[in-house]
């Protein structure tokens, strides 16, 4: 795999939210404006990031069976240091996204791209996989985000929009409307993804029920054993 490909996977093919379905409480809870869901994308990519590296440079030195608690140690550390930085710079974002920021520590895709790429590659691939996976995370998160504001509240990023703003949908801004336009948005991506699950028919080979089964396959058409 590539520098781009590694890259471009995190945006479409392997989106984390929308494909993986992961992160799914942080993207729900905070995808109900633009601007929470901007701010959430982007510390949680500043987190990825900084952890894939750490760790990816650090994969040879920490112990297998302690490999999990090192990762969330050092996942903790970065989320404390992004929202200490995000307290003093942008207090009213801190404030919006209240107990969903430090919760980063405990994001899965952040905890599984550590596992799954930084603990198996070099630095510079694990960090272009983050800034792939985060771009992925915040595309989807804007995303949501963008048709939830729109539509619930008739505004975007604060801005009220016109005729919109006097017709809002106000189920879009509660649970209901997030998980509506969460799996809609996942229908999509299944729609037109180009990943395709392939038909595989499945012979009779090895199966302990062959003798008594009486058919030649178990996937598609399937003709009886003659005598």
């Amino acid at each position: 795999m590539n520098t781009l490909q590694n890259f471009s996977k995190g945006l479409i093919k392997e989106n984390p939210v929308l494909v993986l379905v992961l992160g799914t409480c942080p993207t729900l809870a905070t995808s109900t404006s633009v601007t929470n869901a901007l701010g959430m994308g982007v510390a949680a990519t500043v987190v990825l990031i900084c952890s894939n590296v750490v760790i990816s440079a650090l994969r040879k030195i920490i112990p297998d069976k302690v490999r999990i608690p090192c990762y969330i140690v050092l996942i903790a550390g970065f989320v404390t240091m992004v929202q200490m930085l995000v307290k003093a710079f942008a207090p009213a974002l801190d404030q919006s996204l209240g107990i969903y920021l430090p919760l980063i520590v405990v994001n899965c895709i952040i905890l599984g791209r550590a596992e799954m790429f930084a603990n198996k590659n070099k630095v510079f691939d694990s960090a272009v996989d983050a800034v792939g996976m985060g771009a992925g995370f915040t595309l989807a998160l804007v995303l949501m985000a963008t048709i939830r504001e729109v539509f619930g509240n008739g505004s975007f990023m604060g801005v009220p929009i016109p005729v919109l703003s006097d017709n809002k949908i106000s189920i879009m801004t509660m649970a209901p409307g997030g998980f509506f336009v969460f799996g809609c948005l996942i229908a999509l991506v299944n729609k037109f993804s180009a990943h395709k699950p392939k038909k595989e028919e499945f012979g009779c080979a090895g199966c302990p029920s062959a003798a008594v089964c009486g058919k030649t396959s178990c996937g598609g058409k399937e003709a009886a054993v003659s005598d």
